[in-house]
This record gives C-alpha cells, sequence and structure tokens, in this order.
C-alpha cells in the first residue's frame, strides 16, 4: 500500500523530528540553563555583599596598603592595595623563572645520569629522583625552611664564601653588580661582538649543510663574542660594572644582593622537587630514540658525548617538551605554598588585602586571573619552542 503522507510525498522531516534541529535545541536550551544559574549565583552574591556592607567593586586598589612586605620591588606601607599586589606577582614571577631554570638544569643532569653505564652514578640518580618524587612538597619546604635554613649560623658567625658572599640565618649575600661609567661604551662592543657572532653563526651553518653533516653551529660565533665582549672590558675607559660588596653594619649586613631565608627555602624545594620529575621525563624522552640512532652514530664514529648532543636529545626534545610544560606550570602553581613560610607571594599578599579589606571576591578573581595568564603565557612559549625545534628537526 502507498503512503499518500504529506511527509512522504515531500520527503522532508519535521524540524522536531530533525536530528540536527535537536541537536542545537538542546545546546541552546542547556547554554541558558548555564547562563540561568550564573545568573542565580551572581544575583545572590550581590545580595549577600550587599548584606556585609560591601560591594563588588577594585575601587579599593587606589586605598593606602597600611602593611609592609619583607621582600621584592621597591616598597613602602603607604603605597596603594594594587602596588602590594604587584609586589606579589613579581615576587611569585622571580622565584617560578628562577625555579625553572634551576629545576630544568637539575633535571637535565639527573636524568642523564640515571641512563649512565656506571652503577654508582646511576644509583645516586635514581635514589634522588625517588626519594624527593614521593615526598610532599609542602613538608620539603617545611624542611629546608626549618632544619636547615633556620638552623645556619648567627649573622656575627656567617659562613664567608671567598670573602664577598655570606651565609647567615638571615639570608644569603652575594656581590651585586652596579652600572658605571664605562657600561654605555661597552654596549658598543657587545652590539659589535653579536654581529659578528650572527655573521660566524650563518657562515657555519652554510658550511654544515654543504657538508650534509651535523655539527655545533655556534662553534665560531660564541668564542668570537666572548672574546670582543672581553677585550671590550678592558679597552673602555672604566668600568662597565662595580661590584656592591656586602658588608656588616650594625646588626646585619648591608648592599650586595641579598635572598631571604623565606626566599631560599622555598627556592630550593621547588627546584628539586621539579627537577625530580623532569629527570623521568628526559630519562624516558632518551629511551624513546630506537637504539638504532645510537648505532649508527657509533658506526661513523662518534663518541658517547656527541652521540649524545648531536644524534638523541634533538630527537628526544620534541618528546620531552610537552610534559617538560606540565612540569614548568606545576612549579608556577606549587609557588603558592610560600604562604606556609611566610614569602610574601601572590597568595600570601591576597590574603593580606582580603583580611584588611574585606574585599575576598575581587582579590580571589584577581589572583586566578594572574595565575591563569602566567600558566598561558608559559604553555604558549613552550608551545611555539616546541613547534620551531620540531621544524628544524625535520
Amino acid at each position: 500500500m502507498e503512503n499518500n503522507s504529506p511527509t512522504a510525498a515531500s520527503g522532508k522531516i519535521p524540524f522536531w523530528r530533525d536530528v540536527r534541529v535537536l541537536r542545537i535545541l538542546f545546546q541552546v536550551i542547556f547554554l541558558l540553563g548555564v547562563i540561568l544559574l550564573l545568573t542565580l549565583l551572581y544575583t545572590n552574591m550581590l545580595k549577600g555583599l550587599r548584606g556585609l556592607g560591601l560591594t563588588l567593586n577594585l575601587n579599593f586598589l587606589q586605598d593606602e596598603a597600611g602593611f609592609g612586605i619583607s621582600e621584592g620591588i621597591a616598597y613602602n606601607p603607604s603605597d596603594t592595595y594594587f602596588k602590594a599586589f604587584w609586589v606579589g606577582v613579581l615576587n611569585t614571577l622571580k622565584v617560578s623563572i628562577i625555579g625553572i631554570v634551576c629545576a630544568t638544569l637539575m633535571g637535565l643532569f639527573f636524568g642523564i645520569a640515571r641512563l649512565s653505564s656506571n652503577w654508582l652514578i646511576r644509583t645516586i640518580a635514581a635514589a634522588y629522583v625517588e626519594c624527593f618524587r614521593n615526598v610532599p612538597l609542602l613538608l620539603q619546604i617545611l624542611f629546608w625552611y626549618t632544619a636547615v635554613v633556620g638552623q645556619l649560623p648567627k649573622v656575627r658567625e656567617s659562613i664567608s664564601v671567598f670573602g664577598g658572599a655570606f651565609i647567615n640565618n638571615r639570608g644569603i649575600y652575594l656581590p651585586s653588580p652596579e652600572p658605571a661609567s664605562g657600561l654605555n661604551t661597552w654596549l658598543w662592543f657587545l652590539g659589535a661582538g653579536l654581529l659578528l657572532a650572527v655573521i660566524l653563526y650563518i657562515v657555519r651553518w652554510r658550511q654544515l649543510q654543504q657538508l650534509d653533516r651535523p655539527g655545533f653551529r655556534a662553534k665560531w660565533a660564541l668564542p668570537a663574542f666572548l672574546i670582543v665582549a672581553f677585550c671590550g672590558w678592558f679597552l673602555t675607559p672604566g668600568r662597565p660594572f662595580t661590584l656592591d660588596l656586602p658588608a656588616l653594619q650594625g646588626f646585619n649586613y648591608q648592599g650586595g644582593m641579598r635572598f631571604t631565608p623565606e626566599f631560599s627555602a622555598l627556592l630550593v624545594a621547588l627546584s628539586i622537587y621539579t627537577s625530580a620529575f623532569i629527570a623521568e621525563i628526559v630519562r624516558s624522552g632518551i629511551q624513546s630514540v630506537v637504539k638504532g640512532q645510537r648505532e649508527a652514530a657509533r658506526a661513523v664514529g662518534l663518541k658517547e658525548g656527541q652521540t649524545l648532543r648531536l644524534v638523541i636529545l634533538p630527537q628526544a626534545i620534541p618528546i620531552i617538551v610537552p610534559p617538560l610544560t606540565s612540569q614548568y606550570l606545576n612549579l608556577a602553581k606549587n609557588s603558592s605554598l610560600a604562604v606556609a613560610i611566610g614569602f610574601p607571594d601572590l597568595v600570601s599578599v591576597g590574603n593580606t588585602m582580603m583580611t584588611q579589606t574585606g574585599q575576598a571576591i575581587p582579590v580571589f578573581a584577581m589572583i586566578m586571573v594572574s595565575y591563569l595568564i602566567i600558566s598561558l603565557t608559559t604553555s604558549a612559549a613552550m608551545n611555539w619552542y616546541n613547534s620551531w625545534i620540531t621544524r628544524i628537526g625535520r
């Protein structure tokens, strides 16, 4: 029997039975539901704030902070809350950047050491990784702060390193370079050395391409730059820099560069903890390169160090970088544990601001946005580096 219905005759599906329409309709309904829920939460939040006599704005950032910060850029309690918050951001960036550099170098060293043919080196590296990777980071921060840094000698019994650096329970004091009259002239030498280095780098790169062989492209460029910079240092009238040495004045050392006990303990803990994970990433990345590559490198006469530098690591880096990015992000976020030892980072300064102003929601939002920007910037930089190194390796 023939179906003479209008739907069958036209061959069209009603919109209430069309899967494509229903899919879009359900997504719109879900989105409207989410918007409605967020609106209810926002309205309820404003009602609660009004009940406490508070308003949701950032006007308080222009008020006088009224509290001191023990470390960071020039700041005094008469500055605004915005300046105080900025000090916390810079302190977080400082410990994160230095920690990333230290953790990367240590992780690379112990990752390679884990693959050493020497039993003692391999065992020590494995013990380092397993020990520090499996102990909670907060516990390590407290250990370095109380059991190590806190047990350093008093100021007048400071440990002297080469007569210019001093270590005591109030911090680490290092010589600080200060610009001098010859700096501008020396910068011209640096510019000339950099230009010469670029030229030699390009020449060396083209030579290696013509020979169709691997090699260290900066073999000529780096020594040339260092020689020009070194000669410029002595040919410049006056000196580009002078060293500001710390000296004991009164009850503490003055001058030079100071790292507080809180910063030192936090940096050591973050670097060691993260380096243990990076070491495993490096080890697995190196082992992921097929053994035939190493055998081929030996067949053409490359030494073990040359094989690792010219053959293995260039192929392992694209594998290492993605998980390495995650560890960099973790280090930056784990720096928030500094609040446990009183280091004035982003979270610590934010907590003080919330206590004094009562503006918990705006301050929390500022903290979250700051960490989000740091994480997205780090991720974007590492993704760019990964795509660049992958493109170069093709």
